[in-house]
């Protein structure tokens, strides 16, 4: 428990230290922001910080740091490490970066962003690509619920019933989704979800809880590989466990905020410290994995067999059920209402801010005023069309290619955010680093992983070191030649 609680302290001083560095080294102005200069009623809407910040946690979380780190603790405790350290020193500093140069330009989506430091063929890519991936996320965040409640009630109601349909779920989901895309950002998100990201983190304190209360022993760090399959921890790992220590997916939310705050000393309470916070969550929800279900010969054959036959959902209902599920009252157990807020309510929350978020990028792509009615519904319905499609496709595959994109967005991300400090003249290494860090994990993967590539280990470990090293240099020289 020595590493658990370690990681935890690392995580927590992280945002009074380094982050309070990377903050000085952005260096905020006390000029005037878009939510101010800008304000019109839909999206470009003041809020204050406390709601600001619970929003963007509720925003960039959902499934992404439970799925993910349960996922993750396959490999054993090692996932603690990649958690904490990725989390300070790449997911807090992409966080922070995302949000803040959307503030510095008018609250633009990310894909316009990079276009102004990347050039505009980098920009014309990254509208393409964030589309994809925040439809992609958004289906994510409505299959995974959907599953989970037909989960739930299996057993308790007739085998035919319409609540163990999830046609059924997915049709509710995607009729709200349509809401909370559509509607002005006070009316449902500004509202409702700084109560859901309250409850987001009282599920994490409670599992946390409950793993001491009920004798769980959380294992130490070991740099063994405990997969059950003995799937290599290089890259995979690194992409599993996204939204828990980086994910790209949160630079298209960050603009939803950067919309709202109203100075730009604001960023770190908002940007990096809901990263931090979900990184606390992740950690959390991988400590139950590794505690939890049985080893076999020291791997992870407990849970591997729990995700095998029940799937990600299963598995959380089971440690909330294993955790909190035993606390009681007046007959209502604890653990059965953590799983219905935490796991389904607040994905949903993630993925209706996927698809607005989606409808923003078409907005600043097309130029068109979001004001209007119309307009809005224009964008809305075709993008809500396109997640009904891709919900069909099993959702193990779903996941991947979203994992993947995920981590491939935040290291154009971080490449952008080196540039802009570049160009500054500030210490531009502390986006570099984690740039050609998550650049070798994106293009290992692409190199080893099913899905792509699938070539051997020997040969994809030797070939994402030169892709990684090509990419690196082609960024260094660029930015060398600029006056």
């Amino acid at each position: 428990m020595i590493s658990f609680f370690t990681c935890l302290a690392l995580l927590i001083l992280s945002y009074f230290t380094y982050a309070k560095y990377v903050e000085h080294i952005f260096g905020p102005t006390k000029a005037k922001t878009s939510a101010v200069r800008l304000a019109n009623g839909v999206d470009y809407v003041p809020m204050p910080l406390w709601r600001m910040a619970l929003v963007q946690l509720l925003n960039i979380a959902g499934l992404g740091p439970v799925f993910g780190a349960i996922s993750g603790a396959l490999w054993g405790p090692s996932v603690f490490l990649w958690i904490t350290l990725g989390t300070i020193f790449a997911g807090a500093v992409h966080d922070f970066a995302c949000g803040f140069l959307s503030l510095r330009h008018d609250g633009q989506s990310i894909a316009e962003v990079t276009g102004v430091y990347l050039g505009p063929r980098i920009k014309d890519c990254m509208r393409v690509f964030s589309v994809i991936l925040l439809v992609m996320v958004g289906t994510v965040f409505a299959v995974g619920p959907a599953n989970l409640l037909v989960f739930l009630f299996k057993g308790h109601v007739a085998i035919d019933s319409i609540f163990t349909n999830a046609y059924f779920w997915l049709t509710l989901i995607f009729l709200y989704y349509f809401l909370a895309t559509f509607l002005p950002i006070d009316k449902i998100i500004g509202r409702f979800y700084p109560l859901f990201g309250i409850c987001l983190l009282l599920m994490a304190v409670g599992v946390c809880g409950g793993l001491f209360m009920q004798g769980y022993r959380i294992p130490e760090i070991t740099f063994h590989n405990l997969h059950p399959s003995h799937l290599p921890v290089w890259p995979l790992m690194f992409v599993t466990v996204a939204c828990g220590a980086i994910s790209g997916f949160h630079a298209t939310q960050s603009p939803l905020m950067a919309r709202c705050i109203t100075s730009e000393y604001q960023s770190r309470q908002v940007f990096a410290g809901a990263m931090i916070m979900e990184g606390i969550i992740a950690l959390i929800w991988a400590a139950a994995g590794c505690a939890v279900y049985e080893k076999t010969g020291g791997l992870m054959t407990g849970l591997q067999d729990m995700l095998a036959h029940s799937g990600q959902a299963g598995a959380v209902y089971d440690i909330c059920l294993k955790t909190i599920g035993p606390l009681k009252w007046n007959g209502i157990s604890f653990g059965l209402l953590f799983v219905m807020i935490g796991v389904i309510i607040c994905p949903i929350t993630s993925g209706d801010t996927a698809f607005r978020a989606s409808r923003l990028v078409l907005a600043d792509w097309f130029k068109i005023d979001q004001k209007p009615f119309l307009k809005r519904l224009r964008l809305s319905i075709p993008l809500l069309l396109a997640g009904v499609i891709i919900s069909q496709l099993p959702y193990d595959v779903i996941w991947r290619y979203f994992s993947w994109s995920n981590q491939t967005l935040a290291m154009i991300v971080l490449w952008t955010a080196t540039v802009y400090l570049y160009r500054k003249k500030r210490n531009y290494f502390l986006a570099l680093v984690p740039a050609v860090f998550m650049t070798a994990v994106s293009g290992t993967y692409f190199l080893i992983a099913p899905e792509c590539l699938h070539l051997p280990a020997i040969l994809a470990w030797p070939a994402g070191l030169v892709l990684t090293g090509i990419i690196t240099t082609y960024f260094l020289i660029t930015m060398k030649k600029e006056k």
